[in-house]
């Protein structure tokens, strides 16, 4: 009896194949995706008049955050540079904390955009989205005539 190998038919045709895919693969653009080292905690709540978020952002200097509104997206974009330096007789020591961060938010549709603030106190960042005020229509009759 005569022993021979089997050969798979399909193989060598699925393996033109994957050197097919990987050569497109390296034709394929891919878009820059941004990278962000840290993202600081978040905190949303509803009041009666405006909707609040707060922004837990320690060591982050308020010069160095940026809110943006584009149609109902709200953004919030920044970084931290954090140094901190110790010297004494027999050592020196330096920890340095650096990042970017970006969060974002979609705004519901019966806001006042154009008055929303911002403040920052103690670290923590707090971006006030006031609502529109809705006229309660009153029922009214229309005579038929």
């Amino acid at each position: 009896m005569i022993v021979t190998k089997y050969r798979n038919p399909y193989q060598t045709t699925k393996d033109r194949f994957d050197l097919f895919n990987e050569l497109f693969k390296q034709f394929e653009q891919e878009e820059p995706q941004e990278v962000f080292d840290f993202t600081p905690a978040v905190n949303t709540r509803e009041g009666d008049d405006a909707y609040f978020i707060d922004v837990d952002l320690p060591g982050v200097k308020k010069e160095d955050v940026e809110i943006s509104v584009d149609k109902n997206l709200l953004t919030i974009k920044g970084k931290r540079e954090v140094r901190e330096e110790i010297k004494e007789e027999d050592y020196y020591r330096i920890e340095s904390a650096y990042g970017t961060f970006s969060r974002s938010f979609t705004l519901p549709e019966k806001v006042d955009v154009e008055n929303i603030e911002a403040k920052s106190e103690d670290g923590v960042l707090e971006i006030t989205i006031p609502k529109l005020k809705v006229i309660k229509d009153s029922t009214k009759k229309i005579e038929i005539k």
